[in-house]
């Protein structure tokens, strides 16, 4: 699967979750798209909304914070820019219709919030546009996520599908992350799986890359006491999503291919590590061979281990001191 210029197959993709750390200031989103680029991540990801459209007004102190935190179309237009200028793909999570559709010609992928991973008329505007989506999966057992699966196929957007695993709890609790979901759900929903992190600290996005997610979404605030609005304390800051970016790179460079051959670094050591059939005692030559006369030395210069029967009855053309190779040029 691929988003934007980006193959999942080849590279995890690494996002940074601004989401609405901005807390609606215009000049900070513009300050946390550069800190991410300049921490190496290969997308940012915001959530795009119309407050109105998406909660209501039953919690007032909500909505009002909600509605401090819109940004305005235009500015979302500048950000995707920005972004775009800094060689990072820019998408976001809409969380209302009228913002899907807005987002449609600005964004290389759609993301689906896990609170909204049951929003059908979402979910099928998005898979609609011929666009790649990415779904969380947070609030979801797998049998919700195989209806997903369906549903993307009955669109004929099977292939531009994937899933982030995810714990819907700020921070998630390390008990309840349970990795081990990440491969079987690529087994079982056979798309990319990635890890949208909500715990404290940078162990859990590692672990996903190693056990096999292809993205990997980490909240990202420019300080982690940045307010008391809650995401900042599980984001990373600058200094520790460098620290993801590096490691991951790290990470994928160790997880290699599904391949075992012999690496070119080891070919130097075969001789030295291998060993070849020896005498275990000084031995006449005529002297018939049994297998109390053999020992298995060090390097590999002779006859290998498991090759006895090559030897053993037959008659030594010479004399043989203790340790020294035996092969069939020294038997008769």
């Amino acid at each position: 699967m691929r988003i934007a210029s980006h193959d999942l197959a080849e590279k995890i993709l690494i996002v940074a979750e601004i989401g609405n750390n901005h807390e609606g200031n215009f000049d900070v989103a513009c300050r946390m798209v550069e800190a991410a680029a300049d921490a190496g991540v290969d997308a940012v990801k915001f959530q795009t909304f119309q407050t109105q459209l998406f909660t209501s007004n039953a919690d007032p102190a909500r909505f009002e914070r909600l509605k401090k935190f819109e940004l305005s179309q235009d500015q979302f237009r500048a950000l995707a820019q920005l972004a775009r200028s800094r060689g990072v793909i820019f998408f976001s999570t809409p969380l209302d219709l009228v913002s899907a559709r807005f987002l449609e010609p600005l964004v290389d992928v759609f993301k689906i919030a896990s609170g909204d991973n049951d929003f059908v008329p979402l979910i099928s505007q998005v898979l609609a546009t011929g666009k790649p989506v990415i779904i969380s999966t947070g609030l979801a057992d797998l049998a919700h996520l195989q209806r997903l699966v369906e549903l993307a196929r009955e669109a004929d957007a099977e292939d531009r599908l994937a899933f982030l695993h995810c714990v819907c709890a700020y921070p998630a609790p390390p008990a309840e992350v349970n990795l081990r979901a990440i491969p079987m759900l690529a087994e079982q929903l056979g798309c990319p799986i990635g890890w949208s992190d909500h715990t404290l600290g940078p162990e859990a996005s590692l672990a996903a890359a190693a056990i096999g997610a292809r993205i990997i979404e980490k909240h990202f605030t420019l300080d982690k006491n940045f307010s008391a609005f809650r995401d900042h304390q599980l984001s990373a800051d600058p200094a520790e999503m460098r620290h993801i970016v590096d490691s991951v790179r790290r990470i994928e460079v160790l997880l290699g291919a599904p391949v075992k051959r012999v690496q070119p670094s080891e070919e130097g050591n075969l001789r030295a590590a291998r060993r070849s059939i020896a005498a275990a005692t000084d031995l006449p030559s005529g002297h018939l061979l049994r297998a109390e006369d053999l020992m298995w030395v060090r390097p590999a210069i002779g006859l290998a281990p498991g090759e006895e029967r090559r030897l053993l009855a037959r008659a030594l053309t010479r004399a043989v001191r203790t340790g020294e190779a035996i092969t069939e040029k020294d038997v008769a």
